[in-house]
């Protein structure tokens, strides 16, 4: 797989251009010049990928504090609004009905405008969000409000993966991990430091939620500066290597060019002789025009000749694994400082133990990456988050504060089944076209499995006043938690599944 788009490199860059990392020299008369990949640019200087690193990270620190600031400030938001438990539970399934509408829409973006470019303009739709809803007058306003941030986010969470294994292929459990922790990190500082925030700023729960259109905005500039690299632009980078004489690989086997679904290509120049036995339409000429036989083939038309990622069973479990989790996790995210707080614990403590919670995933999304690639079926990792998960429900039931740092603990442990996940997604495809794909497919299918689930537990509480029932239910949704994940977990890959319409 290449890193990036990779054309003929200039070897003089204006103040516009990017200075190549690795000139290309001709070699002979009539050989082709060495393409040199994004990859091979990046892994020619540290300071480039150190950047993306730090774009990634900073990134990934925005793609929970939408959904965690306000489970902080549940109450006084409700209270401000009007807001009645259903309603509530509404607002939490918002994360999880904007990610399955808009997160399969990202690759197409991806190839249209180039990964960072669609992640860069996710950044500013979780900034504008973010900085009016809480001053948007009403109930209506601010779950539009809402969803516009959380559509920024829907497609920064199935790009992730994609930009990992784009600049970082040799390096993706790590990376991976690092932006887990990041994504963590960011929501217990925000979970932790909302109501902190709120109080010192002396206007109510408005200011301490749109304090963190701050974060997003930071992290948006990095990203305005990586879409300008050369070769972000798949489909222009296509058309300019048609122009120069270089026709994109195209892949064997069926599957969908990895160019094309992830937003690289990998050239391979082509002289103006044919060589012996080669196909008439591979033979071209440099000034030759960019269409006809030899004209790059469409994304669109990849995808209508890709097997149905729907035919493999690992995809499926996948599916609903990561549905399940996040249920979960959007249920403990949104409701978790409410459930303490109903027990007779302080708001700002409140905050805090929800913000344990998040930070256990910090040091756990470090390691299960790591430990799960090592790993040729990571079905165990699976049970002994389930078992961590049920104890902590188990005990929030029994006793909400009498343990309450322990079941905060228990829970965050549970809670990291999504990096398990994600990590899972990277090791069940082959090939970073089939990584995009089964990223899109399990995310999108995943959240909406999960929207019920708050919802649920909203009705469930205004019902019975109570958290008696609502527990039970994520008490329960942990058992096919396991079951799904036992077979996601499984030593295989999506391209042995598929059946080729």
């Amino acid at each position: 797989m290449t890193g990036s788009a990779a054309g003929k490199e200039p070897t003089t860059a204006t103040a516009s251009e990017e200075t190549p990392l690795l000139e290309e020299k001709p070699l002979s008369e009539g050989t082709p010049h060495r393409i040199v990949t994004g990859t091979a640019r990046a892994a020619a200087s540290p300071w480039p990928r150190r950047f993306l690193a730090l774009g990634l990270v900073l990134a990934a620190l925005n793609l929970r504090p939408a959904v965690t600031s306000l489970g902080a400030l549940m109450e006084e938001v409700r209270d401000g609004l009007g807001m009645n438990g259903t309603v509530a539970g509404l607002l939490t399934s918002i994360p999880s009905l904007c990610f399955a509408v808009l997160g399969p829409a990202a690759p197409r973006l991806a190839r249209r405008w180039g990964p960072a470019a669609v992640v860069c303009a996710g950044l500013a739709a979780v900034a504008t969000g973010l900085a009016l809803r809480p001053f948007a007058g009403g109930v209506a306003g601010f779950l539009l409000l809402s969803a516009l941030a959380l559509a920024g986010i829907a497609v920064g969470n199935v790009l992730m993966p994609v930009v990992v294994k784009r600049w970082f292929p040799d390096r993706v459990g790590p990376m991976t991990g690092l932006y887990s922790m990041a994504l963590t990190g960011g929501a217990a500082i925000t979970a932790a430091g909302t109501v902190p925030l709120a109080d010192a700023m002396g206007g109510g729960w408005r200011p301490g939620l749109a304090v963190w259109a701050l974060l997003a905005l930071a992290a948006a500039l990095p990203w305005a500066v990586i879409s300008r690299r050369p070769g972000e632009r798949p489909e222009r980078a296509a058309r300019e290597a048609a122009v120069a004489g270089t026709v994109p690989d195209r892949p064997s086997g069926g599957i969908a060019s990895e160019g094309a679904a992830t937003g690289t290509t990998s050239e391979r120049p082509v002289t103006g002789t044919a060589p012996k036995g080669a196909e008439r339409a591979e033979a071209t000429t440099p000034n030759a025009a960019p269409h006809g036989a030899h004209a790059p083939r469409s994304a669109d038309a990849d995808d209508a000749r890709a097997p149905r990622i729907t035919s493999s069973p690992t995809a499926w479990a996948l599916a609903v694994f990561f549905g399940l989790q996040a249920t979960g996790a959007y249920i403990t995210m949104g409701w978790m400082p409410q459930i303490f707080r109903d027990a007779g614990v302080s708001a700002s403590t409140a905050g805090l133990l929800a913000a344990v919670t998040m930070l256990m995933g910090v040091p756990f999304s470090f390691l299960l990456p790591r430990l799960a690639a090592r790993l040729r079926n990571q079905g165990p990792l699976v049970v002994a988050l389930v078992a961590c998960g049920l104890a902590g429900y188990t005990g929030l039931w029994l006793a909400p504060v009498g343990g309450s740092w322990a079941w905060a603990v228990l829970l965050g442990i549970a809670n990291s089944s999504f990096p398990l996940a994600l990590t899972m997604i990277g090791m069940r495809a082959r090939t970073g076209a089939g990584v995009v794909r089964l990223s899109a497919f399990a995310q999108s299918v995943g959240y909406l499995i999960s929207i019920p689930g708050p919802l649920l537990v909203g009705r469930l509480y205004q019902q019975t006043g109570g958290w008696g029932l609502p527990i039970a239910l994520l008490a329960a949704l942990m058992v096919p938690q396991a079951v799904a994940g036992v077979l996601a977990g499984r030593n295989r890959s999506v391209e042995d599944e598929f059946r080729i319409r």
